[in-house]
């Protein structure tokens, strides 16, 4: 089936029970927490934390099928990666399980320890403006940030019967509000709309609607929120691939887009911006947690981290060319697949690999690139 295909309907499934992994520790730190600091981790998101939403939706999706979930899950888990997320790191090293799908859970039970709200595609801006846009949403899909937003209160509701057993729930959880905005930026790259009058103006709209999740999140009692900016575009195949140029000074020493590259970095300029102007009280928290720049660093000295040389810019599974990622969605069981996925940053040309994403949960555990940092958070 393809993707066109699995986004154009989106059933309103009825919830299954699901049953979390057990947990493992990634940081010495995290040892000496028993319970966990934060009981609960809620999340929003698209593919880098979808850990099964849209699966759930449409279970003929590639990231339902090997070689998706190869290495750590040895299955596939609707995950878009060869293994584990950002935030099943981060669950981990606070003592979590890892948390469970939305669509996948039906009582308080299944949510007590928190939930993933994240669906691969999703938009920060909702579907319906994309549409207005004039844009194709047969691959975008109606769960924008809106959406889950909604679902979450859904959640709150199911945790807590009375306003005082909520606010308990949310001053004492933890939540991680994307990442989210790239979605709303590949959607009209990859349809071919002007980067100048397209694209570039979404960014404005993009933050405000983030604004607004974060203010509705205190709102409701939040009091610690992290939220992540987007990756280095400049540097993923697809991006490299969609991009090619003949000339030499599009390009950074790394071999990545630096106007790409630069928008992103536009994007996360604002985000840090609009952060340091949300007037909450001292006893909340928000964290800036940086994507970015741990993925340039290893992009830019891959051997220094792990990854050969020649894996910084090339997926690992995907359909040949320069970056094996010829066409948007080329990962599945006929790819051209590499023999180590630990080897190579970018797992499917748009996503990364375990590997990958092992290094930027570190960086946000330990606060290389977020300050303060998940742990110090938790005394540690």
């Amino acid at each position: 089936m393809s993707m066109a295909m699995a986004f154009s309907s989106f059933p309103v499934l009825p919830l299954v029970v699901v049953v979390s992994a057990a947990a493992a520790l990634v940081c010495p730190c995290a040892a000496s927490l028993a319970p966990s600091c934060y009981p609960r981790l809620f999340i929003f998101g698209d593919s880098l934390t979808d850990v099964g939403n849209l699966g759930t939706l449409n279970p003929n999706i590639p990231a339902m099928a090997l070689p998706y979930g190869e290495t750590f899950f040895h299955r596939p888990t609707g995950r878009f990666s060869d293994g584990r997320l950002i935030v099943d790191f981060v669950a981990e090293a606070l003592r979590l399980p890892l948390l469970p799908p939305y669509l996948r859970g039906r009582t308080a039970s299944d949510f007590r320890q928190g939930v993933n709200f994240a669906v691969a595609g999703a938009t920060a801006l909702p579907q319906s403006f994309f549409r207005d846009m004039g844009l194709d949403v047969t691959i975008i899909p109606p769960y924008s940030l809106d959406v889950q937003l909604e679902w979450f209160d859904q959640v709150l509701h199911l945790l807590g019967s009375t306003e005082q057993e909520r606010k308990d729930v949310m001053k004492n959880s933890m939540f991680l509000m994307g990442e989210i905005g790239g979605n709303d930026y590949n959607h009209p790259f990859f349809q071919n709309r002007s980067f100048t009058t397209v694209t570039k103006p979404l960014v404005p709209k993009v933050i405000v609607k983030i604004e607004h999740a974060i203010k509705e999140l205190i709102g409701l009692g939040a009091k610690t929120i992290f939220v992540p900016g987007i990756t280095p575009l400049g540097c993923t195949p697809r991006y490299l691939a969609m991009f090619q140029s003949n000339n030499s000074a599009e390009y950074d020493a790394a071999g990545c887009i630096r106007w790409i590259n630069n928008f992103a970095e536009h994007h996360n300029r604002e985000l840090k911006r609009m952060l340091r102007k949300i007037l909450h009280d001292p006893t909340v928290t928000i964290a800036y947690a940086d994507y970015y720049e741990p993925i340039l660093e290893i992009t830019s000295n891959p051997l220094k981290y792990g990854f050969s040389k020649d894996g910084a810019l090339v997926a690992c599974c995907g359909d040949g060319g320069p970056y094996n990622s010829g066409t948007l969605f080329s990962c599945n069981a006929t790819s051209v697949l590499c023999p180590d996925p630990s080897k190579r940053i970018s797992w499917d040309g748009l996503h990364y690999t375990e590997a990958t994403y092992h290094i930027v949960a570190r960086s946000m555990l330990h606060g290389t690139y977020t300050s303060p940092s998940i742990l110090s958070k938790c005394g540690c």
